[in-house]
């Protein structure tokens, strides 16, 4: 920035337009200012010593300067450098310079810029102000040597006058004024060599100077080399440069400062960085020791059933009779059949895995565990930190794992939890190893997703075929499937499974009046499934007599969701585009409760232990939890979506899965918080595409199927945010039959089988897959 330009009128302005600034920002302090309470004597001498070697040059050049006057330089920090605003050997014989011709430009009402000796702040006491322009005539007369008030400035300036101007500017740098008419009298006084008495007592040797420089005799005062070479300047010199110098030191010894307070940070950070290294090393190590202890404890288990199952097969296995003899039961004594006796050992070869299964096992699947070695760490870190907390950060703390029962899932595929021994000899300790080995396993127990069955319709290239809802009956015998074609159709899974069939009929058709959304099994009436529609209709049909038995007509919107209580099947709740969600009691005629809510709602669901608490998925971005009990206001609300909210599903009673149209699914934990609020979900799962349809989610054994606008179905694990399994739909040309990519089909619903590795899928034209997790 360039250097503002100095105080008009006399006294000292310094640096630049941001310095100075700052100099206004605190009146009190800068205006009154004194040159030692800062050590300023210094440093105006130092200004006054640049003005005169600037006049100094021009006269030896044989130029009177006329412009030795505040107005015509600039002082700019940080060691009070003077800089004139024309050159001072270029000056008129008038001693005008540029400062003062351009100020004949401003505004001639405009008050003079405030000024360090106070005069500013005496207008703004009195209350007077004056006019820039007079401000400058009054700096021109003060300047004016008194030979050239003689002659009106016809001779022009003079060396002698330039001498005299130049005291007059070393008594405004020493001489500080509370108010504008104490400078006036100060500087009327002067021309007659009058000095305060206060300049006479602080600054002698400056006075005295003064007064010498404005000698009323043109030949008495003493030349520009008498001058710089004066007592009193080469004096100041010295004070002033070890002042510079001291300056320097300063300013570098700040500089060090600073880069050592930058360097100690750094030091402190990446310190900080290495002590949680080592933490971490330290912990991955005892991980693995205990990795390794488990891995032995398994292996002895492997070797004593080896050792079992070969004296079965080979049939010396002791029996301790009652009274402690022993007999040995030979195959030929016993005329064991000799095949069945193969057999046997064949079986006890299938039962322990040997080593080889295990290395080719463990070989199949370090390639899509490198694939997503990131991920897995992040989630490995994060599953281990948890854990930690949970159990008061005891490192290598051992507990027994318990097994999920009835899941078909997590019993397949794995060399480790597959292991039937593991009931036998005990179970797997509990900890964050093993929690994250369980949900490792589970992310790796399977590699693909393959089609099972496909269900052929005939009306399959009708253009109405969208399907927006599937789900399996209680007995998972039937699955239902309805959509915009305003149709529920009800087929026998093992049938179209396990026959082959050119076109798949379904043993049930149902019709409704308008195009429906949402279908809902009965958990505990076999036949009955719950449905709503386009109308804001929700209705209860009994599927063996294929017919509605209750029909429900309170909504006045579109109705997205409908959903049976598993605990209680008498109830049943309703989200619709109205904004309400409304609970309906089977044995009872109209609504039990209305929910009413700001935005439309897409999906609502019972809590799967009660009848009493139920989830919302909103457009407004949120998940409402409500107690019936209570329903004028959710007990939590789960914020973190940035769309939609399309789907809400329980995982287990205090867990919920979210699907929005921001491309994720949310895992939540409702007891993570004891607040109303919770905006931190404990995992958020991408990896598909969704932003604006609806793609399905159905959960089974932590596995989560949701569907994609790519067309694509994707399975996640509740451990892991990035998708374990993925299968793309096939769109094929009707004309030549080679398959093709359609932008416009996505997959619009999906429902697992059940607790299995069974998915029912199907997309936006009516195409239907019963896929299998292998």
């Amino acid at each position: 920035m360039e250097p503002s330009r100095g105080a008009v009128g006399g006294g000292r302005r310094w640096g630049d337009a941001d310095a100075e600034a700052e100099a206004e920002g605190d009146a009190a302090a800068e205006e009154g200012r004194r040159p030692e309470e800062a050590g300023e004597a210094a440093e105006c001498v130092h200004v006054f010593r640049q003005v005169a070697e600037a006049v100094a040059v021009a006269h030896a050049q044989g130029v009177a300067v006329g412009s030795a006057r505040p107005s015509c330089f600039v002082v700019s920090p940080p060691f009070a450098r003077v800089a004139f605003i024309e050159s001072a050997s270029g000056s008129d014989a008038s001693g005008s310079c540029s400062g003062s011709d351009a100020s004949e430009d401003a505004d001639p009402d405009a008050s003079p810029p405030r000024r360090r000796d106070g005069a500013a702040r005496g207008e703004e006491r009195t209350g007077k102000t004056f006019p820039l322009k007079s401000v400058l005539a009054m700096e021109l007369s003060w300047y004016t040597s008194p030979e050239e008030a003689e002659d009106g400035g016809e001779s022009g300036s003079t060396f002698a006058s330039d001498v005299y101007r130049l005291g007059v500017l070393l008594f405004e740098l020493f001489c500080t004024f509370e108010t504008m008419e104490e400078k006036l009298r100060a500087m009327a006084n002067l021309r007659h060599r009058v000095l305060p008495p206060q300049l006479l007592l602080k600054w002698p040797k400056e006075a005295s100077f003064c007064q010498l420089l404005m000698h009323p005799v043109p030949e008495t005062r003493p030349k520009m080399s008498d001058v710089l070479q004066s007592e009193f300047l080469n004096r100041s010199r010295n004070s002033l440069e070890e002042r510079e110098e001291a300056l320097r030191l300063r300013e570098e010894i700040e500089e060090q400062e600073l880069l050592l307070d930058f360097l100690q940070q750094l030091q402190k950070r990446k310190q900080d960085l290495a002590d949680n290294l080592q933490d971490t090393v330290a912990f991955l190590s005892s991980d693995i020791s205990e990795v390794l202890h488990q891995q032995s404890a398994l292996g002895q288990c492997v070797n004593f059933s080896s050792d079992l199952e070969k004296e079965v097969c080979s049939g010396t296995v002791e029996d301790q009779s009652d009274c402690g003899s022993r007999k040995r039961f030979r195959p030929e004594l016993q005329g064991v059949d000799m095949e069945e006796q193969n057999r046997s050992v064949e079986e006890c070869s299938r039962t322990v895995p040997s080593s080889e299964l295990i290395q080719e096992s463990v070989l199949s699947k370090s390639s899509r565990l490198m694939k997503n070695f990131k991920n897995l760490e992040t989630t490995y870190f994060l599953t281990r930190s948890k854990l930690v907390k949970q159990v008061g950060n005891q490192i290598g703390s051992r507990h027994l794992v318990k097994r999920p029962t009835g899941s078909a899932i997590g019993t397949e595929g794995s060399s480790i939890d597959n292991f039937p021994l593991e009931r036998q000899y005990g179970r797997r300790q509990r900890g964050w190893v093993n929690s994250f080995l369980e949900g490792l396993c589970k992310y790796l127990s399977f590699s693909k997703l393959n089609v099972r069955a496909e269900l052929k319709q005939c009306d399959l290239l009708n253009s109405s075929n969208l399907v927006c809802s599937v789900g399996f009956d209680r007995d998972k015998e039937f699955f239902a499937t309805a959509g915009v074609n305003k149709k529920i159709k009800v087929f026998e899974y093992n049938m179209i499974v396990n026959e082959h069939r050119d076109i798949h009929y379904p043993v049930v058709e149902m019709s409704n009046r308008s195009k429906l959304s949402c279908i809902c099994w009965n958990s505990y009436m076999k036949s009955h499934l719950a449905s709503s529609d386009f109308e804001g209709i929700v209705q209860v049909w009994d599927v063996t007599r294929n017919q509605v038995f209750v029909e429900m007509r309170e909504h006045e919107r579109r109705v997205w969701s409908v959903d049976f209580s598993i605990v209680d099947p008498t109830k049943l709740v309703s989200g619709s585009d109205d904004g309400s969600v409304k609970l309906w009691d089977m044995n009872q005629a109209g609504s039990i409760g209305t929910i009413r809510t700001r935005a439309n709602v897409c999906s609502v669901q019972f809590q799967p232990d009660n009848a009493r608490s139920i989830a919302i998925g909103s457009a407004d971005h949120k998940i409402y939890c409500y107690d019936l009990r209570n329903i004028r206001a959710p007990y939590c609300t789960l914020v973190g979506h940035t769309k939609t909210v399309s789907y809400v599903k329980y995982l287990d009673p205090s867990t919920i899965v979210s699907a929005s149209t921001d491309n994720s699914l949310k895992l939540w934990d409702l007891s993570m918080s004891p607040g109303r609020i919770i905006d931190s979900p404990i995992q958020t799962f991408t990896g598909h595409t969704n932003t604006k349809n609806f793609v399905g989610l159905s959960i089974s054994d932590g596995y989560i199927a949701t569907g994609s606008e790519t067309n694509e179905v994707f399975v996640y694990h509740k451990e892991f945010p990035m998708p374990v399994l993925a299968y793309k739909f096939s769109v094929a040309d009707p004309i030549s039959g080679e398959e093709i990519d359609d932008p416009t089909q996505f997959i619009s619903c999906v429902c697992w089988r059940g607790q299995s590795s069974t998915l029912l899928s199907a997309n936006s034209s009516g195409n239907i897959k019963i896929l299998e997790m292998d």
